[in-house]
């Protein structure tokens, strides 16, 4: 008996399935790396906000110390010639003690311009920082509403696959096998393969079979195509399994056909073919998840 290492493996090829599926799953890769940098640089321009009001108010308050400070210097020094006028102006006659008293009030208005110009300077300071915190705010809640609604979106692209994907499947046949044993859904195109990969069920193996003197590998089995008859869609082949031969003749596209195999146990293998062409044939071969190639 012919040993199924002798046989010649087949070339891969991307199919339209597998396309989808990567495709997929890139988009949600790409999506969910772009939410995550975009969430980073939100946090790290909140730092640096938070910084900026922070090392503002630091400044605010050292300027406003120093200023302060030096205009309650001068206050002091004011409101002391003020009491040395007053004391002066108490001794002094009617005429001389009017230009004491008038200086006195000079004096006074010079304190009160004085309080009025560092309370407006620390009002100008004050307004700056919230200012600036207002700007810094809204910018961060810009960013905010910004990642928020990429996430949205990204949340209902995925929605919008995954209700695609559950269409699909829905709309996905359960017919029954060449062996008479029920079969498990079947695909009949791409996306509906690409559906059934995701849903996880089986083991899907892609097959593109053309006339060849020798079988081609397909995990632990081996399949020859015998022949073609495109207008009827049917097509004929040898499948080598367990170093047993089998021979499916005149089989019809999206006919499952089945075989067993040890690996398999009581769940057959299922080969389905989607598209019956000139001198090859389309389609996939299923097997149960737990059997694995050897």
């Amino acid at each position: 008996m012919t040993s199924i290492s002798n046989y010649q493996e087949p070339q891969g090829r991307s199919g339209l399935s597998t396309a989808l599926v990567a495709g997929i799953l890139i988009a949600l890769v790409v999506a969910n790396i772009y939410l995550y940098v975009q969430i980073v640089g939100l946090r790290a321009d909140l730092a640096e906000t938070n910084k900026t009001l922070h090392s503002g108010l630091i400044n605010i308050k050292d300027a406003s110390t120093v200023t302060l400070a030096e205009q309650q210097r001068h206050i002091d020094s004011l409101k002391a010639d003020l009491e040395a006028t007053r004391r002066a102006a108490a001794s002094m006659t009617s005429e001389a003690a009017a230009k004491e008293n008038a200086h006195a009030e000079q004096l006074m208005r010079q304190i009160a311009a004085e309080q009025a110009k560092m309370q407006a300077a620390l009002g100008s300071e004050i307004n700056d920082v919230k200012q600036t915190s207002a700007e810094g705010v809204a910018a961060a809640n810009t960013k905010i509403a910004d990642v928020a609604t990429d996430v949205g979106t990204v949340r209902s692209q995925a929605t919008q696959t995954q209700d695609q994907l559950s269409k699909t499947i829905a709309d996905l046949k359960s017919v029954t096998g060449d062996l008479g044993v029920q079969s498990g859904l079947i695909a009949t195109n791409g996306k509906e393969l690409a559906a059934l990969r995701l849903k996880g069920e089986r083991n899907y193996t892609d097959i593109k079979l053309g006339k060849t003197k020798q079988p081609q590998k397909f995990g632990d089995v081996a399949i020859r195509l015998d022949s073609v008859t495109p207008k009827k869609n049917m097509y004929s082949v040898y499948i080598l399994a367990d170093d047993k031969l089998v021979y499916k003749q005149n089989k019809s596209i999206n006919e499952p056909v089945q075989f067993i195999t040890i690996k398999g146990g009581r769940t057959p293998y299922e080969l389905v073919v989607n598209q019956v062409n000139k001198d090859s044939i389309v389609g996939y071969l299923s097997t149960p998840r737990d059997a694995t190639a050897r």
